[in-house]
């Protein structure tokens, strides 16, 4: 749970930046996305795989 105290004479602006930066640092919304909806054993193969494929067509020829 990312939490930002509100110091004295901080703005309410500055704290939400505060907030918005630690949540995208702990994968909270990479988390959530993750756990909104159910795939099937069989289809998050098949995702896993696709996303390896894509991977390495776009890592540059060594």
């Amino acid at each position: 749970m990312a939490e930002v105290l509100v110091q004295d004479g901080e703005t309410v602006e500055s704290a939400l930046r505060r907030f918005k930066r630690k949540v995208l640092n702990d994968d909270i919304i990479k988390d959530v996305r993750r756990h909104s909806f159910h795939l099937k054993p069989g289809e998050a193969a098949r995702l896993k795989t696709a996303l390896a494929r894509k991977r390495n067509r776009k890592k540059p020829a060594e």
